[in-house]
């Protein structure tokens, strides 16, 4: 075997063969995907690969076509004769023009122009409006319930007043509310109740109230979940799933809720204000006081009707304006302060705005008429992801009867205070009076509230929380132990002061 070439000058290994790149001096080319075969070839030549000497290069490849009298440091006719570099370029035949000029180098390139500013790009066309987005809910078609599964981990969405969006209590996920847009729907209260009745006429499903049961498969357990009442709402007792009717927003027989109060209070800061609550009523016994464990505690969506009305009455009484007269003589001289009526009558005229009436029953009335007032311009369009993993109810009054029972008083009263104010005077006297309704609309709203239920000695006591201001109201049990210890106390206390002024007064 012959000895390796000797290095071309100031290198260390001969120069690339033409097609061949120059690897960076001290590195290895690299192989693009697989190793490359020697000699540019597509595949290497068998047996053992030779390498030069220390590691050097491997043999050069054939002989390429040589040109006569030019000869190659390594033994072989170099195609550019005995210099590294390449031939310089021919010079041009007799009479021919350089079109390089006097120089054999290229003329340098013309400067280029100066480029003006680009068009701007037209605005792109406006995305399509995609329309409403669906509710994400999982339907059971079979059982016409619905809940709200959570995509990450399976579990069920809730409603959290925290983060005013649906949350998975498991995993944390969050997801918006979707699909809820437009105003909150108004109805006319005769219209309404007429298409009402006659459905009822012709319809022998009932579907709630009384001791109506409705029974569903839960989705999620396979247990059997009752909804009790006018319950609409529900946890599975078993998987506590949050379950939901779906067969009462969409019957003929029942009206249909247009908008809800979305809850806005979380279960922590409720706690805090029952908490405080309890905790201020010192005559209340101890073991009213331990409601986490005697108590039942939960977030409940109450069924209201909103009234929207203007009216006006034409009223007759009396006006009573007082004076004062002095009678008597003598010891017996004094004055009396008299009325003097003369005969009025009128035309008052009244607006009335987003009046709310519970139309449930079974609760304490005067105490949830006390959470009042409602935001009841902040309702959002009914959505049952609102619902998802609180309780609900629908109505036990439907729009007729609520307005007579509740609405009907509050409307009076308000017209008879207006009357008192136009008939002016010290005394008013109200003899009577005929409103006439313009127009009578309402909405089918639900309200949130929390709810503390405790039974006390085989009594229950409700407290009411509103889910949206805070307002605490209830009833609480009074402890006798508690009251005679205070009344003792205070006869002690009385006891120790009349005897101190006794001996020392």
């Amino acid at each position: 075997m012959s000895s390796a070439p000797p290095p071309l000058r100031g290198q260390g290994q001969p120069p690339p063969l033409p097609g061949q790149r120059q690897a960076p001096s001290g590195q290895r080319q690299a192989p693009s995907g697989q190793r490359q075969a020697p000699y540019g070839q597509g595949q290497a030549p068998s047996g053992p690969q030779q390498r030069g000497p220390a590691g050097g290069p491997p043999p050069l490849p054939p002989q390429v076509p040589q040109r006569q009298g030019q000869q190659n440091p390594y033994g072989q006719q170099n195609p550019y004769g005995n210099s590294a570099a390449p031939p310089p370029l021919p010079e041009p035949a007799a009479g021919e023009r350089n079109p390089y000029g006097n120089s054999a180098a290229p003329p340098p390139l013309p400067e280029s122009a100066a480029m003006s500013e680009p068009d701007l790009m037209p605005e792109p066309d406006r995305l399509p409006d995609p329309g409403r987005l669906p509710d994400p809910a999982a339907l059971h078609h079979t059982e016409r319930t619905r809940t709200y599964p959570c995509r990450a981990c399976g579990g069920n969405l809730v409603y959290d007043a925290a983060s005013t969006g649906m949350r998975c209590p498991h995993c944390g996920e969050t997801q918006p509310v979707v699909g809820v847009e437009g105003a909150v729907g108004r109805h006319d209260l005769r219209s309404s109740m007429a298409a009402l009745t006659q459905a009822r006429r012709e319809s022998t499903t009932r579907l709630v109230g009384g001791d109506r049961e409705k029974e569903v498969v839960c989705q999620a357990c396979g247990g059997h979940t009752t909804f009790t009442g006018t319950l609409t709402a529900v946890r599975c007792p078993y998987c506590n799933t949050p379950v939901q009717r779906d067969d009462l927003q969409d019957a003929e027989t029942r009206l249909a809720v247009d908008g809800v109060l979305p809850i806005r209070v979380p279960e922590k800061d409720a706690r805090e204000h029952i908490d405080k609550w309890i905790k201020s009523r010192w005559f209340a016994p101890n073991e009213f006081k331990t409601y986490r464990t005697l108590g039942s505690f939960s977030s409940i969506y109450l069924a209201y009707f909103s009234y929207f009305t203007d009216t006006t009455t034409q009223y007759h009484g009396r006006r009573g304006d007082n004076y004062t007269v002095t009678v008597g003589s003598g010891d017996n001289r004094r004055t009396e302060t008299r009325t003097r009526w003369r005969s009025v009558s009128g035309t008052v005229h009244n607006q009335f705005r987003d009046l709310a009436s519970l139309a449930n029953t079974g609760l304490d009335q005067e105490r949830v008429a006390k959470l009042e007032p409602w935001p009841v311009t902040e309702a959002a369009p009914y959505s049952a992801q609102f619902i998802a993993g609180h309780l609900s109810r629908t109505y036990d009054r439907d729009a007729q009867q609520t307005f007579d029972e509740v609405a009907r008083p509050l409307i009076n009263g308000a017209i008879e205070h207006t009357i008192r104010g136009d008939i002016g005077g010290d005394k008013q006297d109200i003899t009577g009076m005929q409103t006439r309704f313009h127009f009578l609309d309402f909405s089918h709203l639900l309200m949130p509230v929390w709810l503390l239920t405790v039974t006390y000695q085989q009594k229950p006591y409700q407290v009411f929380i509103n889910g949206t201001t805070g307002e605490v109201q209830g009833e609480r049990p009074y402890s006798a132990i508690k009251i005679a210890l205070a009344v003792i106390g205070g006869l002690i206390v009385l006891g120790v002061i009349i005897a101190l002024f006794y001996f020392f007064g």
